[in-house]
């Protein structure tokens, strides 16, 4: 094995684990736990079964099966597709076609032509395998497809790496933290966060199955990550907010947190959760800090290694003043290598200087702090001469007790271009008055330009197969 290229599982490290140094509790996954031996040599096995291979399909189950073959492949440096238990007909089609998987690895759906390889949780083998370089592709991710067909992100070894070193920097993560989430395994936050992160800094992973408040009160964990609902939930069973006082972080990403659960968070818990912005193209490019300021609605500031600006339609500098709205654009050692099979696609996504176009659009104060406010393409509002983002907005309702789900949007407007309108679902029954109420809701809290010029109450938000509202069905 050739030693002189540190290994992206670092934990894993075979003259460690053969000396003796192991984790009996290294992963704890589908009712089962795994040492860093059993890990190491289960997956070895898998392993010598795919070194052969180019691209291989995983269907991204929450089970022992799944990490042992993404681990295999890993040490193999076989490059992982992993696949949503749940897709479509549609999807699942054209996600095999578009990356080009020769097999399945372990479970495959009933219907697929491609042949399935086995995965044996209980074989083990001892091989060593040098490591793959840093430039080798470990994951052809697919995105959403919110516009169109999903696109395959394709990330490297030296991506996921510096990624999870910025993080251990941020979150002062060590293998001293247990980490507990129960988020899906085909996306960066549950897979390369959540499965890889533990296998390079050396801390031990619960994973709950289904991120519920009893479970994640259960763990007993250092380290907690869920996305907004997940929060949401758990501030709703107090007795399970509380059991996570001994924690000594909890992060939330993959979307906003709204106001009001951050601060119940803080006041059950004892923790001003940490928010992070990324995204699969990018990883986390941006994060409040374990040792630093925690903002409720902000995402901190750039994690090491990385530099972000913000421009504007015309290519200028938008002021870092904290009221500024400018298009995101972010570089570091993270990101992607571009996307599979879309020259043209990876193209339109960067600068001719080198910077990254996220399609977001933020704002940025002197300090450096960044505030998300939305997608560039559906949330920046023109209204009156002004650059509203619909992000800002929508956090300021979901504060109001009435006010259960909301998404803002700029409707056509002759007289100011576009008009802000907040599509709102109600917790229940309320006032006759509801829709003035919350204007000037909004206008007290905001610049008044700001506040919706109508409001539309309905009974559900338009959402896709993964819970993203689809505005662009709001009209």
């Amino acid at each position: 094995m050739s030693f002189g290229t540190p290994l992206l599982l670092s934990s894993l490290d075979p003259l460690a684990v053969a000396g003796g140094a192991d984790i009996p509790n290294a992963i704890t996954i589908d009712g089962a736990t795994l040492s860093r031996s059993d890990l190491l040599g289960a997956a070895t096995s898998v392993a010598e079964r795919v070194a052969r291979a180019e691209r291989v399909a995983v269907l991204a189950e929450p089970t022992v099966t799944t990490v042992l073959a993404i681990v295999g492949c890993l040490i193999a440096g076989v490059t992982v597709v992993p696949v949503p238990p749940d897709s479509g007909t549609a999807e699942l089609a054209h996600i095999l076609a578009d990356s080009g998987a020769q097999a399945w690895l372990g479970k495959a759906p009933a219907d697929s032509a491609l042949p399935a390889i086995p995965v044996r949780v209980h074989a083990r083998s001892w091989h060593t395998y040098p490591e793959p370089g840093s430039a080798t592709t470990a994951f052809v991710l697919y995105t959403s497809g919110t516009t169109g067909l999903p696109k395959g992100v394709v990330l490297s070894r030296g991506a996921i790496a510096a990624g999870l070193d910025a993080l251990a920097d941020a979150w002062a993560w060590t293998a001293n933290d247990t980490l507990v989430h129960g988020l899906p395994l085909f996306h960066v936050h549950g897979l390369v966060l959540g499965v890889l992160g533990p296998l390079r800094v050396g801390s031990p992973l619960v994973h709950t199955g289904k991120p519920t408040p009893q479970a994640y009160a259960a763990a007993r964990g250092t380290l907690y990550f869920g996305v907004p609902t997940v929060w949401s939930r758990i501030v709703e069973d107090q007795d399970a907010a509380k059991q996570l006082a001994d924690a000594r972080l909890l992060v939330s990403g993959s979307a906003p947190l709204p106001v009001p659960v951050f601060e119940r968070l803080r006041e059950l818990t004892g923790h001003a959760p940490v928010e992070r912005y990324g995204m699969s193209e990018t990883m986390i490019t941006l994060s409040t800090r374990a040792d630093g300021e925690r903002r409720p609605g902000w995402v901190g500031t750039p994690v090491r290694g990385v530099q972000t600006r913000l421009r504007d339609e015309a290519g200028a500098d938008v002021a870092h003043d904290g009221e500024s709205i400018g298009g995101l654009q972010v570089r570091g050692p993270m990101l992607f290598d571009g996307y599979l099979n879309r020259p043209e696609a990876t193209a339109e996504s960067w600068t001719d200087d080198g910077w990254f176009k996220t399609g977001d659009v933020a704002v940025i104060d002197a300090a450096g702090f960044h505030r998300i406010v939305g997608r560039e393409s559906v949330d920046l509002i023109k209204s009156g001469g002004y650059r509203i983002g619909a992000g800002e907005v929508e956090t300021v309702l979901l504060g109001h007790p009435d006010i259960a789900e909301v998404a803002v949007v700029g409707l056509p407007d002759p007289d100011l271009g576009q008009r802000v309108v907040a599509f709102v679902v109600l917790r229940g029954a309320a006032a006759d008055s509801i829709e003035q109420d919350l204007i000037a809701y909004v206008a007290e809290q905001l610049s008044v330009h700001k506040r919706p010029r109508e409001i539309r109450v309905v009974d559900s938000l338009p959402r896709n197969a993964m819970g993203k509202v689809q505005k662009k069905r709001l009209t």
